[in-house]
């Protein structure tokens, strides 16, 4: 019996040598086989696979992935270092053969030429070949899939201002439903990573991956001092300047099978933001595009019944706000100071209630201000009353405003207008009056030159 023991196990030992020796030199074959099956799979896309083992456990290592666009090649797309596939052996004794994704350190790049041939691609990427790519050299349906320490950098039209997100950890579990079917929700999902430089990013929730027609998710989300000077490349397109200010938010979000969406901000504070929106005639067109998609877009969200969107608590401190018309002769720039803006309760739900806003600031840099408003989820036509007060702005603040509409300037003066507004069933109601006290419209030394 021992030397039948000692013979089993010298030939068990053997045969793992012979198999690891067999593995290690159908290496480079499976190597060029999976780089293969991807460029064959994948529409728009160019793989290249640097390395490729097999263990005898049934797992699979990929090392060194890149992945390039076929129009857009430079830069990569995405660049993977350690790609593992490994079976859940465990999941067996439930009648399953299952497997468990691991992806460290990649690096996705996207820049916005990449971008935009996406968007216009008559195929959608979720329906290139991803899925079927895989199986096509590792056939057992993911369970688990993991990320970690990711990267990924999005390059607008500024390249100095990348929106980049670092240290990404993704998780899902239970992708097959094996556990808690009856669930709506079976699985675990979970985000956490550095936005920009200082911000942070955390979700974690539940999902079906399995959902028809569609997967589904419902996941609680935050967003910690998340640098806004970073989308002034996306925001500019629009005709909106951001700079400084930092965002931090926190909220429910779900995307459900049956197609219900619920966005619930539960609490949202901006701090320090300076913004302008700036007109200009070589704009105006897009501008009008943008406010007429905008309009519609509004309209088909309010009320809508399986879509809810609403903002608890919001609100936006020590920031700046600002209209800048370089249409207008000479160019003039209207602008708030010291800003502080609270929301509450505002929907696009008539069921959610009430919304509120209270707006306080300097008008033109001086002038105390202050506007309180209630906002209904409009049914056939907007439904909302606003009262403002500015109180003694410095007239010569205004000078370039005087100037563009006027043609006069003043050298003295205040400005106050008080106004209440109600809109309702199509209706405009209320009053609007502007006042002017000690107004210096005559400078002998600055007006010696002009014509009565």
């Amino acid at each position: 019996m021992k030397k039948f023991l000692a013979w089993f196990a010298i030939s068990v030992f053997v045969l793992f040598l012979l198999a690891g020796a067999l593995l290690f030199f159908i290496d480079e074959p499976l190597r060029a086989f999976i780089e293969h099956r991807l460029n064959s799979h994948v529409e728009g896309y160019h793989f290249t696979v640097g390395q490729a083992h097999l263990y005898p456990n049934v797992s699979l290592e990929i090392r060194d992935l890149v992945m390039t666009q076929t129009e857009h090649p430079d830069p990569p797309v995405a660049t993977i270092p350690r790609w593992h596939f490994s079976v859940q052996w465990r999941n067996i004794f439930s009648g399953v053969l299952v497997s468990d994704y691991l992806i460290e350190r990649p690096v996705l790049h996207i820049t916005l030429p990449q971008a935009k041939k996406e968007v216009k691609d008559e195929v959608p990427i979720h329906e290139k070949g991803w899925r079927d790519a895989v199986y096509s050299f590792y056939p057992f349906k993911i369970n688990e899939f993991k990320i970690v320490d990711a990267e990924v950098t999005y390059v607008d039209q500024d390249p100095n201002k990348p929106l980049r997100l670092h240290h990404l950890t993704f998780q899902a579990g239970n992708i097959r439903n094996i556990h808690f079917k009856d669930n709506t929700y079976p699985s675990d999902i979970y985000v956490d990573g550095v936005v920009f430089d200082s911000g942070k990013l955390r979700l974690a929730g539940k999902a079906n991956f399995m959902a028809e027609p569609h997967f589904g998710f419902n996941a609680h989300i935050a967003l910690e001092n998340v640098a806004l000077d970073y989308f002034l490349p996306v925001t500019s397109r629009y005709n909106l300047q951001l700079r400084k200010g930092v965002l931090s938010a926190e909220g429910q979000m779900e995307y459900a099978a049956d197609d219900t969406k619920v966005v619930n901000l539960e609490t949202v504070t901006i701090d320090g933001i300076r913004m302008d929106y700036v007109h200009a005639p070589e704009t105006q067109v897009a501008e009008a595009e943008v406010a007429k998609a905008t309009v519609e877009t509004a309209k088909e969200l309010q009320n809508k019944p399986q879509t809810l969107i609403r903002i608890d608590h919001a609100i936006i401190k020590n920031s700046d706000f600002g209209f800048v018309n370089k249409a207008a002769k000479p160019p003039y720039r209207v602008f708030l100071t010291n800003g502080e803006m609270q929301l509450e309760n505002i929907s696009n739900h008539l069921t959610q209630g009430t919304g509120m806003i209270k707006l306080k600031g300097k008008f033109m840099g001086t002038g105390e201000t202050l506007l309180s408003g209630t906002f209904r989820p409009e049914t056939k036509s907007p439904d909302f009353d606003l009262n403002i007060k500015v109180e003694e702005t410095e007239l010569r603040a205004m000078n370039d405003l005087l100037r563009a509409y006027g043609k006069f300037d003043v050298t003295g003066g205040l400005f106050s207008v008080y106004s209440e507004v109600s809109v309702k069933n199509g209706e405009v109601q209320g009053y609007i009056k502007p006042l002017f006290k000690d107004m210096k419209v005559y400078d002998p030394d600055q007006d010696k030159e002009k014509t009565f």
